[in-house]
């Protein structure tokens, strides 16, 4: 009957496909509430449709509760008003909580009580709900809408977004993250995976690193005008304008930038370093633990376990802030291997003082030698150490040369080249001994005395009990 009236193709239409087109919503500037509004107007508001912006998502935030507003306003005996509340707060804790990881000691809490004439324009009369978060660590509330702009977008968010899930929605967010600190930014595209994604088509824009999908490149699609990265003669006309590109290989240095950040951070996370992270100041600590690891275990004695990531970041100054870096990542377990110099003794405690790390899993190469200052290469013999200098130089350098009384071997090395300087006026550095003695080990394994390999032993030991 339907095709008979129409065509074939408008009763499809109409039977089919009509109800399956998604609507489209777009947003650029994003609905925040207020945290407390005036119940009786905020009904009228609703009946006669007339929303502000802040009821968006006071309205969703009641729907999100389980609550009705009609019950609200005319709440019926207090102890079931009070048991609804409670089941309210309860559940919306919980939803925040799973996705907001910068703070896990707040509780949402809600009053609602009649108005009092103080309580300002538009509050003075009828019934008011008011939104408050409890801060269970220090033992105080504070009213939703005087929390961080963050916070207040984030809680806007999540219970305005939940008002809309049963239609049919495409989502278009443009940059959903503005006042998010880079830790909420990943708690974000964490709702977007697992609360927007099986629901809803998400298309957003973004210029933060943060807020790109390290695992999901795929995703990403690179928005570009040549005519601003680029001069306007240099562009083809059929180039002009903004292209949204797939091809990584045709974006421009500025256009790559959220990429090479996300790309870089994730680096970071995943290469460098790992679960069991032991930072060393520089390569030829690197180079030197292993080699005496894989020279340990193929005598059958245990060397550093495989579950230690050894980090070089570059110099002993670097050390407190990576360790920041890293620490700040409760899962990961870090650890840090110095060398040890006088000097340095304040800037080793203030990392335990800090609160940092535990002062047990901060070791010096000095607790291994009995000295009041090493080096990793104080762990050696000085005969076998200045064997792997000699190699690696082309030098002829002997114990008796070094007339210095430093307790560092290589303080007294360069004391002694201040005067002898190296074949070919070479400049001397940790590095080459290093990697010498790693490229020729298999040569220079016998040569290593029984002093040294306990002083590795003891090392190795006292890291893997970390674990």
């Amino acid at each position: 009957q339907e095709i008979s009236e129409q065509n074939v193709s408008d009763a499809i239409h109409d039977r089919i496909i009509r109800d399956r087109i998604p609507k489209f919503l777009y947003f650029d500037e994003y609905y925040q509430m207020k945290g407390h509004d005036n119940l009786h107007a905020l009904a009228e508001r609703v009946n006669n449709d007339s929303l502000e912006n802040s009821d968006h998502p006071l309205l969703g935030l009641i729907d999100l509760a389980g609550l009705k507003l009609d019950q609200l306003v005319t709440p019926g005996r207090t102890e079931a008003l009070i048991a609804k509340l409670e089941a309210a707060e309860n559940r919306l804790t919980k939803k925040v909580l799973t996705y907001w990881s910068q703070n896990q000691h707040l509780r949402m809490k809600f009053d609602v009580r009649p108005a009092n004439p103080e309580d300002g324009a538009g509050l003075d009369s009828g019934t008011n709900i008011w939104g408050r978060v409890h801060d269970t660590r220090h033992m105080v509330s504070t009213a939703l809408g005087t929390r961080s702009r963050g916070f207040v977008w984030f809680f806007s968010f999540l219970a305005w977004y939940s008002k809309l899930r049963k239609d049919n929605l495409i989502l278009l967010l443009d940059e959903p993250r503005l006042s998010l600190h880079a830790k909420a930014q990943a708690d974000l595209l964490n709702y977007f995976e697992e609360e927007l994604r099986p629901y809803h088509q998400l298309i957003y824009t973004t210029h933060s690193p943060f807020m790109v999908d390290p695992m999901r490149f795929d995703c990403v699609r690179i928005v570009q005008d040549l005519s601003i990265e680029t001069s306007p003669d240099d562009v083809h006309e059929e180039q002009d304008g903004t292209r949204v590109i797939t091809e990584v290989l045709e974006a421009k240095e500025d256009s790559l930038f959220p990429l090479q950040g996300a790309l870089g951070y994730e680096i970071h996370q995943t290469l460098f370093i790992g679960p069991n992270s032991l930072v060393v100041e520089g390569v030829s600590d690197l180079l030197y633990l292993q080699t005496m690891s894989g020279l340990l275990q193929q005598r059958g004695e245990p060397g550093l376990s495989e579950e230690w990531t050894v980090t070089p970041v570059g110099g002993s100054d670097k050390v407190p802030a990576f360790v920041a870096l890293l620490g700040a990542q409760r899962t990961m377990n870090v650890a840090v291997l110095l060398d040890f110099q006088r000097k340095d003794r304040q800037k080793i405690e203030n990392i335990f003082k800090e609160k940092l790390l535990q002062q047990k899993k901060i070791l010096t190469y000095a607790d291994f030698v009995c000295a009041d200052e090493a080096d990793i290469e104080d762990l050696f013999d000085p005969a076998f150490y200045l064997r792997l200098v000699n190699g690696a130089f082309g030098a002829s350098i002997a114990v008796s040369n070094l007339k210095n009384k430093h307790p560092r071997i290589l303080r007294r090395i360069e004391a002694h080249l201040a005067k002898h300087p190296l074949p070919g006026d070479a400049k001397f550095n940790h590095y080459r001994p290093a990697y010498h003695f790693s490229s020729k080990v298999d040569s220079l394994a016998e040569k290593v005395d029984g002093e040294t390999l306990n002083h590795f032993r003891r090392v190795f030991e006292k890291l893997n009990n970390l674990l």
